[in-house]
């Protein structure tokens, strides 16, 4: 995610939508500090680099060897991805997996992507990636079963609704007891609903965010809970009659972060933490994210 800016996300748009898009980029902004903690809030339980030899390329534990196997979703979704193909170096994601590939000392034409679905990529066994990067959030349940690398980006779920729908006015967690909620099957959205927002009536899961869009659309639920930043482009792009009613903080525990998932006992957990320490102390991480994320945006929090 080095070049091009959100003009070029791949969605087809009309003038007007791409100008909504514009200019909801201007105003979004690092949300790492309006729905995160900060970014020192990092796994802390993977193994350190001993020895800095043993993360020298030819030394790393790779699928293929001398290349860095990367996998995602298919579709990959602005603003983690640009015009789904993550390849390209366009959008958070891709810009951070080539940051830490260069980290690691391959080149663009040594990083190779697959395409591996969510809900299959933190299931145990074996992998065929050497890892996956696709807003997969660590949680203790996963970690069981797959290994993750440190926190690259910290997460907070918003709720998306229709502008005339009577949730759009909604302030706080009582205001959405009696809603109809959705999210994407397997994903912490889900679990944010049945966790956090507790609402009378169970949630509806669907497969990919796409059909909880649809759903949303059709009047089949009152909103869909996605991360924020997917949250804005949905509403500046996508469903252009659709706002953002509110993000949700933790109610417990420490925040919510997005994680490199690898097979587990996979031994290059600690060279890629190590690579994306520098990509961080660099400064490239935060540059990255004001590429991608944009501004500062000041998005309610419903307590």
């Amino acid at each position: 995610m080095f070049t091009g800016g959100p003009s070029q996300y791949a969605v087809p748009m009309h003038t007007a939508s791409r100008a909504r898009w514009l200019a909801a980029a201007a105003t979004i902004g690092f949300l790492l500090a309006a729905c995160g903690p900060s970014n020192d809030n990092t796994q802390a339980a993977n193994p350190t680099v001993t020895n800095s030899n043993q993360c020298a390329k030819d030394k790393l534990n790779l699928i293929n060897p001398g290349q860095l196997t990367v996998a995602t979703d298919s579709p990959a979704y602005p603003p983690w991805f640009v015009k789904n193909d993550p390849s390209n170096g366009k959008g958070y994601e891709s810009a951070v997996a080539y940051a830490v590939a260069d980290r690691l000392g391959f080149t663009r034409d040594q990083v190779h992507w697959v395409k591996e679905d969510f809900n299959r990529s933190y299931a145990p066994g074996k992998k065929d990636f050497d890892f996956d990067i696709n807003q997969i959030s660590i949680t203790d349940k996963r970690a069981q079963v797959v290994d993750f690398s440190d926190g690259y980006y910290d997460a907070a779920q918003a709720l998306v609704t229709l502008k005339d729908s009577p949730l759009a006015t909604a302030t706080s967690m009582a205001d959405l007891k009696d809603a109809k909620l959705g999210a994407q099957v397997g994903t912490t959205s889900l679990a944010a609903i049945t966790d956090d927002v507790k609402p009378s009536q169970d949630p509806l899961i669907y497969n990919n965010t796409n059909d909880a869009k649809s759903a949303l659309q059709n009047g089949q639920i009152d909103g869909i809970v996605v991360d924020l930043p997917t949250a804005f482009y949905i509403t500046a792009v996508q469903i252009p009659n659709s706002t953002i009613v509110g993000q949700f903080r933790p109610t417990s525990g420490q925040g919510e972060q997005f994680g490199m998932l690898f097979q587990k006992g996979n031994s290059l957990v600690p060279c890629v933490n190590q690579a994306l320490s520098e990509v961080r102390s660099s400064g490239d991480l935060e540059q990255i994210e004001k590429r991608w994320l944009s501004q500062v945006v000041n998005v309610p929090v419903l307590n």
